[in-house]
């Protein structure tokens, strides 16, 4: 049928657009932050892709529903404005042959949210954390970009090297100044190589080079050639990965009793359910005025979208400090939210406004 293939096309299109665009909001605010981190030496330069990727697979379900809200949005305010929609209805077919389409329409989003938000998600945040743990036990070599002087997390020593080579164990001209009871030491060589002992420490081995130690501000200096000079790098033991709650499988929250994993586990829900909702909410929404601006009704849609998502994170809150009990969880929220679809739904269906106010005059 012509009008369920050119609404599902626009749909399809817009919706695409949407999320291609808000992947790109989070990408480059989220890259800037770790360009930053990476430039300071806290995350190394070649840990960025495999951090930005996990973390926009954590905000995917947030993505992609607000990607079909939009695309439902953005496709009827356009049939509005330019007549189309009126040409639809004229032509028989009803709203709620319209919604129908809709929902057919946005029920694989709204599976592919729930799979995001109950298996990938997870997932995801689980494998960030393992990452970032182990992140946490590399050497400082490892987050030291070649060119660049870099200060140790003691702060008692500056590292510059030259140049890596591929798998980074081979480094040339190599720099390292310590302070070490009040004395200022000074390495240089032109090759050295990394190398790990027995006991899991991790060396700088210097070649052929020069150390120079001596008191600061004074002419007590020594220097000393070597033809091989070891430095510490790390010397520290790895630290066991311990799971976050929102890291944890969808079985062991089901067969929890405990207060977080039930919440977590509500939490996860709302996600598909929230995206339903929305779907609803979008075509009433979606309704122009003529009169009023273009993005009127979009700006007040968006506005719904983050009270709707605020209020759910308010509740996650007062059910974590045992404000309210956890048999109430979200629900009270989606229950408010779907009251206001079908009151909007109802209004829209029998073209009145949204709020009817009678105004009354009275002449004296």
């Amino acid at each position: 049928m012509l009008f369920k293939t050119s609404l599902k096309k626009e749909l399809l299109i817009n919706s695409i657009t949407s999320l291609l665009i808000l992947i790109g909001i989070v990408m480059a605010q989220r890259i800037s932050i770790y360009l930053r981190f990476a430039s300071k030496g806290i995350i190394p330069n070649d840990s960025i892709k495999t951090i930005l990727g996990l973390n926009i697979i954590k905000y995917s379900p947030l993505l992609l529903s607000l990607s079909i809200f939009l695309a439902i949005l953005l496709t009827l305010s356009r049939w509005y404005r330019d007549h189309e929609m009126i040409i639809w209805l004229s032509s028989g077919i009803s709203l709620t042959k319209i919604v129908k389409s809709i929902t057919s329409f946005a029920i694989p989003a709204v599976a592919m949210v729930a799979f995001l938000s109950l298996f990938l998600n997870p997932w995801a945040v689980r494998t960030a954390d393992e990452y970032k743990s182990n992140l946490k036990t590399r050497d400082e070599l490892s987050t030291l970009t070649p060119g660049t002087f870099k200060e140790s997390k003691s702060s008692d020593r500056i590292f510059f090297i030259e140049s890596f080579d591929e798998l980074g164990n081979v480094v040339k001209n190599i720099f390292v100044q310590t302070k070490q009871h009040n004395k200022l030491g000074v390495v240089i060589a032109n090759n050295g190589h990394r190398e790990i002992s027995n006991k899991g420490d991790s060396y700088v081995i210097m070649q052929k080079g020069r150390r120079y130690e001596g008191v600061p501000y004074t002419k007590e200096f020594s220097t000393t050639e070597f033809d091989q000079y070891g430095v510490l790098i790390a010397q520290q033991a790895k630290e066991p990965y311990t799971p976050s709650i929102d890291s944890k499988n969808l079985s062991s929250l089901i067969q929890s009793n405990e207060l977080n994993d039930r919440l977590e586990l509500q939490w996860r829900l709302s996600s598909p359910i929230a995206c339903i909702l929305l779907v609803f909410l979008a075509v009433p929404l979606s309704f122009t005025n003529p009169r009023a601006g273009r993005s009127l009704n979009i700006i007040f849609a968006v506005l719904i979208f983050i009270i709707y998502n605020n209020l759910l994170a308010i509740m996650n809150t007062f059910i974590t400090l045992k404000k309210i009990d956890i048999a109430i969880g979200f629900w009270p929220i989606h229950l408010i939210f779907l009251l206001i679809a079908i009151y909007l739904t109802y209004k829209r269906s029998m073209n009145q406004p949204i709020l009817s106010l009678p105004l009354k005059f009275s002449k004296k």
